[in-house]
């Protein structure tokens, strides 16, 4: 391999002829390979089902609660005081729901565009904006989309996003918001430096009721020898006088099951009983008794640590499988593309060359490799450069893994051959 940037036109027409055969030996082989989603495997999923033998008297909390009857919408005490080891903030500050935090999320959003919070002088409502760093998690996008805001797209770097961009669109009262993924973010795999944690909990929005929605989804999902730590966005308002500003999330869907974990959320006291007087007509309580189970189960924060070290030995080969390939395939290449090397989380982030990030995914798609859509972690699914491309390496097993990812890497070779011939 050579540097594609420095062949002349008859290089690049004979490196293209050599990459469509390779292509089609891969066409040959009716591979059915998914790569779309940062879904844990069938190893991570067997770690947990221990969890779902329990004695009956493990349902009753310190307290006597017993979880298999009706109320405490907070969450069981003992839930509580786990995710705040978890959160990093009090228990009384904390309330457990069900299996999804982006159904909190959902739901908080859903309150500030039903009865505002308690700084809003309205309901949010139509005409509302919403800060979205970028590439980020197209879910977050989704939720406030769907709720009919206007999305602010501001770019995501190494530290986190781009305060300076975020200063300035603040200073527009329509602004209600901004998304978060601080830790190991989606899908870069970055963490906010203790500067951007600092400049979001001290900055001045034109809208009172502005809301940082601060989803730790990846807190403890770490490939070092401990998880890498990320200022307390919480207790860095409390001391600017903003404690009101951050709603934090978190749950246990990629700990033990996705499908059937535990959420939580995260306030001020006055954040949180505003939150929780609103639920209170939804729902009497959520799933108290998979709380406990994950009590039991976890125990604590070091039991949480622990548990994620038996992932990280399942999930960080996959990981050097992918970052393997890349290196092998693309670095000779020249400057065509660039990659994340995360440090812990789900995903891996390539950035290929301005205009080929569609075309190399659906070279894959054609060829059996399903990739989570080309610009899928942007605002209404758009990348202005079409060049990212979300890489979630922990499904697969790890000899078609490396299939895929050779396939990508062929892909993106072939993409960036074409673009070169057109331009």
């Amino acid at each position: 391999m050579a540097n594609y940037l420095a062949m002349g036109k008859e290089e690049l027409l004979e490196e293209k002829k050599k990459l469509e055969e390779i292509y089609a030996g891969y066409l040959a082989r009716n591979l059915k390979l998914d790569m779309s989603r940062g879904k844990p495997c069938k190893e991570q999923l067997d770690l947990s089902i221990d969890m779902l033998t329990m004695d009956p008297a493990d349902y009753i909390s310190e307290t006597g609660l017993d979880s298999r009857n009706y109320g405490c919408l907070e969450g069981m005490p003992e839930a509580r005081r786990l995710f705040a080891e978890i959160m990093g903030v009090r228990p009384e500050e904390v309330m457990v729901g069900g299996n999804s935090s982006l159904n909190l999320m959902f739901d908080v959003i859903s309150m500030g565009c039903r009865n505002g919070f308690p700084e809003s002088s309205q309901p949010w409502g139509r005409g509302c904006k919403f800060i979205c760093p970028a590439p980020g998690y197209d879910r977050h996008f989704r939720v406030t989309e769907y709720f009919g805001f206007e999305l602010l797209t501001v770019k995501m770097l190494e530290t986190g996003p781009d305060m300076d961009a975020v200063e300035e669109l603040v200073k527009d009262p329509a602004v209600k918001g901004i998304w978060c993924v601080p830790t190991y973010s989606n899908p870069d795999g970055y963490c906010y430096s203790d500067e951007t944690v600092r400049r979001l909990a001290a900055m001045e929005p034109a809208a009172k009721d502005f809301k940082i929605f601060w989803d730790d989804a990846y807190v403890v999902h770490f490939f070092g020898d401990e998880p890498d730590r990320v200022l307390n966005i919480l207790n860095e308002c409390r001391r600017c006088g903003n404690e009101n500003r951050p709603v934090m999330f978190c749950s246990t869907s990629k700990i033990t099951f996705p499908g059937a974990g535990v959420s939580s959320l995260a306030a001020s006291s006055e954040m949180l009983e505003y939150i929780l007087h609103n639920m209170f007509p939804m729902t009497i309580s959520f799933d108290k008794m998979n709380q406990m189970r994950h009590v039991r189960y976890l125990k604590n924060l070091d039991g949480v640590l622990a548990h994620m070290e038996k992932h990280k030995r399942v999930i960080k080969p996959k990981f050097s499988v992918v970052l393997h390939e890349l290196d092998d395939q693309l670095l000779p290449c020249g400057d065509i593309a660039h990659w994340t090397r995360p440090r812990g989380g789900y995903f891996i982030s390539l950035y290929v060359m301005p205009g080929c990030a569609k075309r190399t995914v659906d070279l894959c798609k054609d060829a059996g490799v399903v990739l989570t859509g080309a610009g899928a972690a942007y605002p209404y699914g758009v990348d202005p450069e079409d060049s990212n491309i979300r890489i979630a390496p922990t499904f697969p097993p790890v000899d078609e893994l490396k299939i895929a990812a050779e396939l990508l890497c062929v892909a993106a070779r072939l993409s960036t051959v074409e673009k070169l011939l057109a331009q």
